[in-house]
This record gives structure tokens, sequence and C-alpha cells, in this order.
């Protein structure tokens, strides 16, 4: 009985060691862990370079936005939304935030650069500081479209793990590893959510499967690292 139970005891150590949630992050920042990299993630920043990353419909980066202390942050004004120079369909996508107090930015995906803004394509999911940003939506929520009555954020100056799981079957969104919400892009739901929003009559707004992933300039500091994807099957 007693060599039954240590038994027991070693897999549920080694599973726990083996598969930690990935809220727990590298164990530096802008790392990838031996597993991460097996899993097929890839950094999207390195701490050093944003080579993975030019502004929107231009070939580069301007100088609003600058690596600092490993990360990439947005310091000054007209810094630009940005984009990935890469497009990604079905993915996983996890990165912290840092947001300046009342600041306000945001992550879409699926952006094409047909309109005028990365969101006159690419739905957003808001990023700002819940207690004296401005905006109703909240942090965490998939702007017009999806909100939960959770609050998992840290207050503003504080890292805070955003995380979108994106597939044709189902989407979820976790802040701090607490689950938000889950949704299906193109769903009667979404569908319905869309018709009563104000994207309803933009001819671009979600209509691509596959796209660029857009972090947003909204005129105030903020600051990202530990940026990492990895592409799912369909």
């Amino acid at each position: 009985m007693k060599r039954c139970f240590l038994n027991v005891l070693l897999v549920c150590t080694t599973f726990a060691i083996s598969a930690p949630p990935l809220s727990a992050g590298s164990p530096q920042p802008n790392q990838l862990t031996d597993q991460e990299k097996a899993e097929g993630w890839k950094l999207l920043f390195d701490g050093t370079s944003m080579d993975a990353w030019r502004s929107y419909k231009k070939d580069s980066l301007n100088d609003g936005w600058k690596v600092v202390d490993g990360a990439m942050v947005r310091s000054e004004k007209g810094a630009d939304d940005i984009v990935t120079k890469e497009e990604f369909d079905a993915f996983e996508i996890s990165l912290e935030y840092k947001i300046s107090a009342g600041g306000n930015s945001g992550l879409m995906f699926h952006v094409t650069e047909e309109g005028p803004e990365p969101y006159s394509s690419g739905p957003e999911i808001q990023i700002q500081d819940n207690v004296n940003g401005h905006d109703p939506q909240k942090s965490g929520w998939l702007y017009q479209f999806y909100r939960s009555e959770k609050d998992a954020t840290k207050p503003a100056g504080e890292w805070n793990e955003l995380r979108l799981i994106l597939h044709p079957e189902k989407s979820e969104v976790f802040i701090n590893g607490t689950k938000y919400y889950e949704f299906v892009k193109g769903s009667d739901e979404w569908n319905e959510k869309l018709a009563n929003s104000k994207f309803a009559s933009w001819p671009f707004f979600a209509k691509a499967s596959k796209g660029h992933i857009a972090l947003q300039d909204h005129g105030d500091a903020v600051s990202f690292r530990n940026v990492k994807i990895r592409p799912l099957e369909q």
C-alpha cells in the first residue's frame, strides 16, 4: 500500500512539473521553456528587437515605439498602431501588458490593411486601466461583442497576462489565468452581436479568416513583453 501511494504521488508530481499552466510564464521574460518550444510556440518579441513588427500600412516602425528594459514600449505621440509582419489564422497568443494610469490600448486579430485603421477589419480585445480608464469596455472584453463580469486585472503599472485562443470551432479569452468568455467567430450569436454593433455596416470588419495581429497606439503609454504565439490545427 505504501509503495502504491508513493507511485501515485510521483505521477502527480511529474504531471505538475511537465504541464504548468501558461499563466505561470517563462522563468525569465521573453524566453520560451523547452516545453513551449516543443509545443510550437515562438516569440514575437525577444526582449531586444521588434523585427517581427511594423507600423500599420508601412514597411517599418517609427520612433514612437522603443525597446526599454526588455519590453516593447509605446512611448511617444504618433507612435502608430503596429502589426505583425506575419499573418495568422488559427492560433494561441499570450502576452503581458502594463498599462499607464487611465491608459487605453488593445489587441486586434485577423487584421487586413484594406481599411484606414487596424480596427476597420480586426476585432479588438480591450486593454485599459479598469479603475481610471474612460472607456466603458473593460480590459479583456471583446469590443462591443463579449464581456465578463469578472475582473482579474492587476492595477495600472503592473504586468497583466492576456491570452487568446482563436479557432474556428471555439475561441477563448483569459486574463491572468482567469477565463472571461468563449465565442465562435461567424456563429449565429456572433453575427447577431455584429448586427447590433457599430461595426455592422463596416465593409471589412471581421470578414477575414486570416490576418495580422495588431497592438494599438491609443495615445497612452503601454508596454508589452512575453509576446508569444503558436499556430493551431484547423
